[in-house]
């Protein structure tokens, strides 16, 4: 028995000194004896080791030549969890606990929930947590390498040498976890894996690190929690669980903070600077809410964000986690809601990140027809799997709980419903059923929806689908998604692609403006112009417009009153709401010189008063989603490429006129249901837009001359290329 007993101890400590030891605790840490204790410490490079016992140094004694040591003794002789004082080649003296003197810190009712994608919390055991256990601070690490034969946790505190902290394995979990005392946040570290599939040592950061280092850096940091007593955003919280969106006014401003300003020098600006300028701006456009494109910690530039590599945190291109929590807390307090634009569609394939995490396909589907997009040249995430889920899941709760975000935009969500997404034939595979749908990822969209929504009340989530799959805004309990708002890509490319039409022409593609209402109550929808449509040679909005400059300033004024006018919540790409004339890049600030032309601040003042009156008049945006919100006037006048339509409240309607041409046209009739005065309202062309100042001096009377099927009507004057909002005051 006792040679036995030798025998394995032996291998265990050669597998230990090779780093290939699964469990590091068979070796290290305090044993009992049948005589008492022997502790053993492994320090590879220390020259000579001892413990701090309660009344004296006890020496330990080397059983190898790179730092294996081991002392025997009395138990009474130790604290539980005693220090160990060591001296490298160089003569230096180190003293810290032995984390081998700490049990395990992971629960199994927590691993449990884990294991079954259940655990919304998950984020505090795996990663990198401050910890005080027995009274001794310190940071757990744990991650999760279920094919994994080591991992060690290596960084600048141990010279990232794997052999320095291996972690302990929780069972047949998949987790690993060591509580290393007396850590300092900001400290630099990776996991290295040793894979027991190809027995490959790889070198990962932390999928849930709360921080990761600068770029071209690819190291996580050890962060401390979000300052929780930092919020001061409480009555903007409570506001936001207590209020019906779907009858609120929604103007998104979207943003890639890395090009919105930059400092004089061209470098970024900080989270809490942005805060400031930013704000300050989008309160005076009258927006609601910022979207930021993906600010998830991400290794290129070029993505935008959209290949992330930190699904816990915030990048560091801008400053700290604090910094970002800042920032959310200063938009609320000035009420500015903010969203996030999240990617669980895909992930990139960067060695260092999540990848083949533990040597095998972990995260990913080990099929390329399942688990990679060609066209992007990015990894699909494997939704069948509890944990691949569970983090996915906990990663959404993580934005909206730790930094208070008042919604999701969740990209790429087609990609993530159809099995032939962007595939030949032969080139995916079928569901069980035999059909396209990819239904583990709609299990999971649903139990996001399901998760955010009753988790958080209040929240949005946003998504950008470009198909028309069924009930995508639609309660997950009637059969649909879930999610609250969806992204109408059609009426988007059907308006720009009218207005991209000389006006000669447009009264053969009238249907362009027309046929959105068909489908337009059929989902919560977004109206977006997005950062989308501006880039990969598609030119600035400003560019797309049909015509010379006049032309363009026109209809661009006439596309955004077109947009803040028709149902549906509102999204405007920055630089779009002053007529940026370049196309957007990435690497450089918006032209905000352009502002000191007329016809820019033009285009400005006109989003401005658009987002302000869209605010303020319930017509144009108590029902959103609903017919009862909209009925048009007439849709037919195909021929001088005008339509006519009113918006609905409970107080009361105003009517919009939208002409398509560069015509003016005076006597333009139109029926009206109620007699009265019908004050022009807004005018897009307007000389404090840029405008010609046509119009119709304030208003016109209605007379009681039956048009269109309405009992009374007005006669216009239509200012070229623009649109007139009336509204009905007496009768």
């Amino acid at each position: 028995m006792d040679n036995g007993f030798d025998n394995r101890l032996t291998e265990a400590m050669e597998r230990l000194r090779s780093a290939r030891l699964h469990d590091p605790f068979e070796v290290l840490g305090a044993h009992p004896t049948t005589t008492g204790t022997t502790v053993r410490v492994y320090i590879p490079g220390a020259e000579k080791i001892s413990l701090e016992g309660y009344k004296e140094r006890l020496s330990m004694m080397p059983l190898s030549q790179d730092g294996l040591f081991e002392w025997q003794g009395k138990a009474e002789q130790l604290p539980d969890h005693y220090h160990v004082r060591w001296t490298d080649g160089y003569g230096q003296e180190h003293r810290e606990q032995d984390p081998y003197s700490f049990p395990s810190q992971i629960p199994a009712f927590d691993l449990h929930l884990f294991a079954e994608g259940r655990h919304w919390h998950v984020y505090r055991l795996l990663g990198a947590n401050v910890r005080v256990v027995d009274g001794t601070e310190g940071i757990l690490f744990a991650t999760w390498a279920p094919n994994a034969e080591r991992v060690s946790v290596v960084g600048d505190f141990n010279h990232w040498d794997g052999r320095r902290h291996p972690l302990r394995a929780c069972g047949e979990s998949g987790v690993w976890e060591l509580f290393i005392p007396g850590l300092a946040v900001g400290s630099l570290y990776k996991f290295e894996i040793r894979s027991s599939a190809s027995e490959e040592v790889l070198l990962k950061a932390d999928p849930y690190a709360r921080q990761s280092e600068y770029r071209p850096g690819t190291a996580s940091v050890i962060s401390a929690p979000v300052n929780a007593d930092g919020w001061q955003d409480r009555l903007w919280m409570d506001r936001r669980a207590a209020q019906d969106w779907q009858h609120q006014p929604i103007s998104i401003y979207e943003v890639h903070l890395g090009s919105w300003q930059r400092t004089d020098d061209g470098s970024f600006l900080n989270y809490r600077d942005i805060a400031h300028r930013l704000v300050e701006y989008v309160k005076r456009l009258g927006f609601t809410h910022i979207e930021l494109m993906p600010i998830t910690e991400h290794p290129l530039d070029d993505s935008w964000g959209y290949q992330s590599t930190g699904y816990f945190a915030p990048t560091s291109r801008f400053g700290t986690p604090d910094d970002f929590r800042y920032f959310v807390d200063y938009c609320h307090r000035h009420d500015i809601g903010v969203i996030l634009d999240w990617v669980p569609a895909h992930f990139p394939k960067d060695r260092h990140a999540l990848a083949h995490f533990d040597g095998t396909p972990l995260y990913e589907h080990a099929d390329p027809r399942r688990g990679e997009h060609r066209d992007w040249g990015t990894l699909i995430y494997n939704y069948g799997r509890n944990e691949v889920r569970n983090f996915l899941l906990a990663s959404a709760n993580f934005w909206l709980e730790e930094f208070h975000l008042d919604g999701l935009r969740v990209d790429a969500v087609a990609s993530m419903l159809y099995l032939d997404y962007s595939r030949e034939d032969g080139d995916w595979l079928p569901n069980v059923y035999g059909g396209n749908e990819n239904l583990e990822a709609i299990d999971f969209l649903r139990t996001l929806s399901i998760l955010t929504h009753g988790q958080h009340p209040g929240t949005l989530l946003f998504a950008e689908e470009s198909t028309a799959w069924p009930q995508v805004t639609r309660p997950t309990w009637v059969g649909g998604l879930g999610f609250s708002l969806k992204w109408n890509m059609g009426w988007m490319h059907d308006t720009l692609e009218y207005l991209k039409e000389d006006p000669v022409f447009r009264h053969y593609h009238h249907d362009r403006l027309t046929f959105g209402m068909l489908y337009a109550f059929t989902e919560n929808f977004v109206l977006p112009f997005s950062h989308d449509e501006v880039v990969h040679g598609k030119g600035s909005l400003f560019h797309q417009m049909a015509g010379d400059d006049w032309q363009r300033f026109a209809n661009l004024r006439l596309l955004y009153t077109y947009q803040f006018t028709y149902p549906g919540a509102k999204l405007l790409f920055m630089g779009n709401e002053f007529g940026q004339r370049n196309e957007w890049y990435h690497a450089r600030g918006l032209d905000w010189y352009l502002l000191e032309q007329a016809p820019h601040q033009g285009v400005q003042n006109l989003v401005a008063d658009l987002n302000h009156l869209y605010r303020q008049e319930p017509a144009l945006y108590q029902y959103p989603f609903t017919d009862q919100g909209f009925h048009w006037i007439d849709c037919h006048d195909a021929a001088q490429s005008v339509v006519t339509y009113q918006r609905n409240s409970d107080q009361g309607f105003v009517i919009v006129v939208l002409n398509f041409t560069p015509v003016p046209r005076e006597n333009y009739r139109i029926g009206v249901s109620k007699p009265g005065f019908y004050r022009e309202l807004f005018n897009s062309d307007s000389g404090h837009y840029g405008g010609g100042n046509i119009g119709n001096g304030g208003g016109r009377h209605s007379e009681p001359t039956p048009w269109m099927g309405q009992p009374h009507s007005v006669s216009l004057t239509l200012p070229p290329l623009a649109g007139l909002i009336l509204i009905c005051e007496g009768g």
